[in-house]
């Protein structure tokens, strides 16, 4: 053999060898890539849990399951990568610890209302509703259109929260009382349930105001604690029996106009979220709360019928110097809140500001349509 031949038959065969080993290797490393995506594709995700603690009785119509629906929302859209479980009002903490237990983390979410928590900062009471303040519509366009949520967030920062809004009931009721209210005399002494500014308005008129967890008011009425109790409305107040222990049952709910009801949600915990989950509950917090607004407004009528039709309730109407009387002692209220400190002041003229334009425009839509609609009735 010619060492030429020799040599180039010696390279064919190494290059052969040199070939093989390139494919064995290829195909070893596709085998494993193929069992490395096997394995990750069948572990499974893990499953953030979190708990949402509520100053509503469990699963209290409209409130309670308001907040069931909030964390329904979240668990669903995550794909079941998030499990919310929500614990009434005591079965965690106590109703009106509801703010402490998620700032510190005991609780990663709660669902209240903002006005619960006004030991800490007047302040806040803004964001849940003022006496003749905003409409739900005009909260909603408050807090999601004119600056109120980023003012309500810059509130709550401090504390290691994040508010977002999470429902609404409408204009409640103006609440429910064991005697006429002929007058401004039949305020002065009156012990009634009612928080907020609304609570020191009738302060200022002459009454007690005492701020009671919803489980508590029956009882309280039924003992004579109290002598005069606003919940929400129609749908809610059927449900405690409030019709049991008041004759009178008084509109309009000038203390409540649109009380926004908050998602309060543990800032480390929403930090460590990703991205996407983030974006989550975020969406499923405004979904909750046009969604229960929508349910207030179904379920009000038919329940308030109940109440005149079945139950024999007496509804009346304020007097008209009464309520004048609360408008002026609530301005009063405001406008002292609003000079407190300057971030009280800046939270008050973004929200009466915003009142303005929204009382201006209705004076062309919601206000003259029902103006029309009502006329020849």
């Amino acid at each position: 053999m010619r060492p030429n031949n020799f040599l180039g038959k010696l390279s064919t065969v190494i290059m052969l060898l040199f070939s093989m080993l390139i494919l064995n290797a290829c195909g070893d490393n596709s085998s494993a890539n193929a069992q490395s995506s096997s394995s990750a594709a069948t572990t499974p995700t893990e499953v953030i849990k979190w708990k949402m603690v509520t100053t509503w009785p469990k699963n209290f119509p409209g409130l309670g399951t308001g907040a069931n629906n909030l964390a329904k929302k979240i668990n669903q859209l995550s794909g079941g990568r998030m499990e919310v479980r929500v614990y009434g009002a005591g079965e965690l903490v106590p109703a009106l610890e509801t703010f402490d237990a998620v700032s510190r983390g005991t609780a990663q979410m709660g669902h209240g209302a903002a006005y619960y928590w006004k030991g800490k900062n007047d302040v806040f009471q803004f964001f849940s509703t003022v006496p003749f303040g905003l409409t739900a519509q005009e909260m909603n366009g408050w807090l999601y259109n004119g600056g109120g949520l980023e003012l309500w967030q810059k509130a709550y920062a401090k504390y290691n929260l994040i508010p977002m809004p999470a429902g609404n009931m409408g204009v409640q009721m103006g609440g429910w009382f064991n005697k006429e209210i002929n007058n401004l005399d039949d305020l002065k002494g009156l012990k009634m349930r009612i928080p907020g500014l609304g609570g020191e308005v009738l302060k200022r008129a002459g009454g007690t105001p005492v701020n009671l967890p919803g489980g508590e008011l029956f009882t309280a009425m039924q003992s004579g604690t109290i002598d005069a109790v606003e919940w929400v409305g129609p749908f809610n107040d059927l449900t405690f029996g409030f019709y049991k222990v008041a004759k009178f049952y008084y509109y309009p709910g000038w203390h409540e106009p649109g009380t926004t009801l908050e998602a309060i949600i543990n800032k480390e915990a929403f930090e460590a979220l990703p991205a996407d989950l983030q974006v989550i509950v975020k969406s499923a917090c405004k979904l909750a709360n046009h969604e229960m607004l929508a349910e207030y407004v179904s379920r009000n009528n038919d329940a308030l019928q109940t109440l005149i039709n079945k139950h024999k309730v007496q509804v009346k109407r304020f007097p008209d110097d009464v309520l004048e009387k609360l408008r002026t002692l609530s301005d009063d209220v405001v406008k002292e809140l609003a000079n407190k400190d300057a971030f009280a002041s800046e939270v008050y003229e973004s929200f009466s500001s915003y009142r303005k334009k929204t009382e201006n425009w209705s004076e062309y839509s919601e206000r003259a349509y029902l103006n029309v609609r009502s006329a020849d009735k």
